[in-house]
């Protein structure tokens, strides 16, 4: 794939084209879910970076790789009305989901059980997963509504739900790996 031009001016009025050409407004709900896929994709790039300084770096880095280039997969797939089309186009699948269950079950059985909701924290490479997994909530909220009145297909509700609880396990373990406290939530008693 080769992009020459990066402006084409075709969203100057506040217009987009979906894959297939039709024009909407870049306020739809389909351009704001394929949007926040996109921050999600772009929030993981900075999870990427601070894993580069993580413990947990080995081990989570090729996976973050995987769900990037899957996301890309998912923006696709909602940006393409058309079932038919997006039938033909890479797209989030089952196996992406158990693999997101493996990966989720490998890591979990390493932590310690949980007491309290955990606080967003314990070091660069959490906080990240965390503020990843909130991008992520945002998005599957988004997909949900889209869901309610046109066609997205089976997965992406599905892929982000289970991304979600992965991204939340990811963050308690580079906590973990990087030998710092995971802050708890300690309810007010006053």
């Amino acid at each position: 794939m080769r992009i020459d031009k990066v402006y084409t001016k075709g969203g100057d009025r506040g217009q987009t084209s979906l894959i297939g050409g039709e024009r909407v407004s870049k306020a739809a709900p389909r351009i704001e879910a394929y949007g926040t896929v996109d921050e999600l994709n772009a929030t993981l790039g900075l999870v990427r970076t601070a894993l580069e300084a993580s413990a947990a770096g080995d081990h989570l880095l090729p996976i973050i790789h995987r769900v990037q280039n899957e996301l890309f997969n998912l923006g696709a797939e909602l940006a393409t009305p058309d079932a038919e089309r997006r039938a033909r186009l890479p797209r989030v699948e089952a196996r992406h989901v158990e693999q997101l269950e493996h990966d989720i079950d490998a890591l979990n059985d390493a932590l310690p059980p949980l007491t309290s909701f955990v606080l967003p924290g314990g070091g660069a490479a959490s906080a990240a997963f965390h503020l990843a997994r909130t991008v992520c909530r945002r998005g599957e909220r988004l997909i949900v509504a889209l869901a309610a009145d046109e066609d997205v297909g089976e997965l992406p509700v599905t892929y982000l739900n289970r991304l979600s609880d992965a991204l939340f396990v990811f963050g308690r373990w580079a906590a973990m790996k990087d030998g710092r406290a995971e802050p708890l939530w300690q309810p007010a008693t006053t």
